[in-house]
């Protein structure tokens, strides 16, 4: 071998050795695919490139390495493996993949046993939905002229409320949903632009005693209708605590657990109805039927008319939001928009794409909004969000790269935090460095779950 030859030898292995310690993962990867002798070359020390990824803590790079079958067992001049590195330099979660030799289950990094059933806010159902009942009109029709049926009454999807004392511990009033009778909203129904919907009946601890006729079944139905026209002339109350509701944020927030449930059903169907007022299919007029669960149209060609179609029926948007935990399992990646309070962040989130799995949702827009890479996901809970109506599926995942790099049209920030600063924020102590989403979001739960996974909280 010529002295010409050994140089252009030393110069591909600096090159190579290089690379790998400014984690620049396309090049050893390319480095590699050409010349595979390098993966345990070593420089003056005695240093491989594994053990300089090692060091400088590029997960990926040293992924990569060990899979193309870098030697792990190696030791530098010092005697220092590539995992005595990893470990003197902090990087734990690339000293748990040196002892495995690149095979280790980032799964571990999630919980082992099946998450606990959470009921999450908006979760609750206070009402039987009765879903049998909907194509029955004569029960319907008998149960709306009922003395004892409640209507909840919406003014452009914003329920009216009422507004109760203020609790000794919180300075904001809890909020009611407004139970009016048939006489309240009689002028309201009659309305052509009023939508009323069937929501389910009061849940019955037993069956009565004696039997009842089939229009006094003993069974308590509840309606919601929305209104174009301002109501309040028709209402005729005296009642200075009532009020609509102003936005659905926080508002929302402010009713009981059982009340929220109920205010999910509605306000979703609500929507619906006000979004799809004519045929998705041909464009045609629609009528509303099944207790206000379909549309059908009213054009008589119409192929929404020949079997069971999606578009006659209220739609739910399926949404992933995940917290992503940190291969080194200390920390986790959260961000904010540009429209949360000063100070807030919260977990990822984003739609389901047609076609896509839960688990693939989630790595593709955790990669989209930060840059990070995701490997093992696990779902932990669900929550109906209606604004206007989301099924919120939260997730854990871990991820198995850690630089970010922020879409800025879908984020403004993303940042990993420590459990010790999670813990401090959720404690909303005077070292917190953020704030959390409100307690009624699922992504306060996922944090709080996350956190509580090895601790007490």
């Amino acid at each position: 071998m010529t002295s010409a030859q050994m140089t252009a030898n030393d110069e591909m292995v600096q090159q190579f050795l290089d690379n790998a310690s400014r984690g620049d993962i396309v090049r050893v990867s390319a480095m590699i695919s050409h010349s595979s002798h390098l993966l345990n070359e070593s420089g003056k020390q005695g240093w491989t490139a594994l053990m300089l990824a090692a060091r400088n803590g590029h997960f990926d790079v040293v992924k990569l390495l060990l899979s193309k079958g870098s030697d792990k067992d190696l030791m530098n001049k010092s005697g220092q493996t590539a995992h005595d590195i990893a470990k003197f330099w902090g990087h734990k979660h690339i000293a748990s993949l040196l002892v495995s030799g690149g095979d280790s289950s980032l799964n571990e990094l999630l919980p082992h046993k099946g998450a606990v059933d959470h009921e999450n806010y908006f979760n609750r159902e206070y009402l039987d939905r009765r879903s049998d009942k909907r194509t029955d009109s004569g029960w319907l029709a008998a149960k709306q002229i009922s003395p004892k049926t409640v209507f909840l009454l919406f003014h452009h999807l914003e329920p009216l409320v009422t507004s109760g004392p203020e609790e000794v511990n919180n300075s904001k009033p809890k909020l009611k949903l407004c139970r009016l009778r048939r006489d309240s909203v009689d002028e309201l129904i009659e309305k052509s632009d009023t939508v009323l919907i069937f929501l389910g009946v009061e849940k019955q601890e037993r069956s009565p005693s004696t039997p009842l006729s089939e229009e006094e079944d003993g069974l308590i139905a509840w309606f919601a209708l929305n209104t174009q026209d301002n109501p309040t002339e028709s209402l005729k109350s005296t009642d200075s605590n009532r009020f609509f509701l102003k936005g659905p944020m926080p508002g929302l927030l402010l009713l009981n657990e059982d009340e929220a449930g109920v205010i999910a059903q509605a306000r979703s169907v609500l929507a619906w109805h006000s979004r799809y007022s004519f045929c998705p299919t041909c464009g045609g007029q629609t009528k509303v039927d099944e207790g206000g669960y379909k549309r059908t149209c009213l054009s008589e060609g119409c192929r929404s008319l020949q079997g069971i179609h999606s578009t006659c029926y209220p739609r739910v948007d399926p949404v992933v939001i995940m917290l992503v935990i940190h291969p080194d399992g200390n920390q986790c990646l959260l961000g904010r928009k540009k429209t949360f309070p000063p100070g807030m962040f919260s977990c990822l989130a984003g739609f389901i794409e047609p076609g896509e799995t839960i688990e693939n949702a989630v790595r593709r827009e955790v990669l989209e909004e930060s840059g990070v890479t995701v490997g093992p996901v696990q779902y932990v809970s669900c929550q109906p969000w209606p604004m206007p109506s989301s099924l919120m599926i939260g997730c854990l995942s871990v991820a198995v790269s850690t630089d970010i790099k922020v879409d800025k049209n879908e984020i403004e920030e993303a940042r990993w935090f420590t459990r010790q600063q999670v813990v401090d924020a959720i404690a909303k102590s005077d070292q917190a460095v953020f704030t959390m989403p409100p307690r009624q979001a699922i992504a306060h739960y996922l944090v709080k779950h996350w956190v509580g996974i090895n601790s007490n909280l």
